[in-house]
């Protein structure tokens, strides 16, 4: 099954692991994400990110 809006998951995945006080997360990676991240990053809502080709998912730190 595709999932029909990546963006609100990422965020979705991002609010639930800072309610839970976990200090990472692991989601589908994709291009826009990575952007997204990046911008979350500068603006210092999230500690960092990054993108692991091998599993291709985009672990980001809360």
């Amino acid at each position: 099954m595709s999932m029909q809006d990546p963006l609100s998951d990422m965020l979705t995945r991002l609010r639930n692991a800072q309610m839970a006080g976990k200090q990472t997360v692991d989601m589908p990676g994709s291009k826009l994400k990575v952007s997204v991240a990046e911008v979350l990053e500068q603006e210092g809502y999230i500690a960092g990110h990054r993108f692991d080709d091998s599993t291709g998912k985009t672990p980001a730190s809360d």
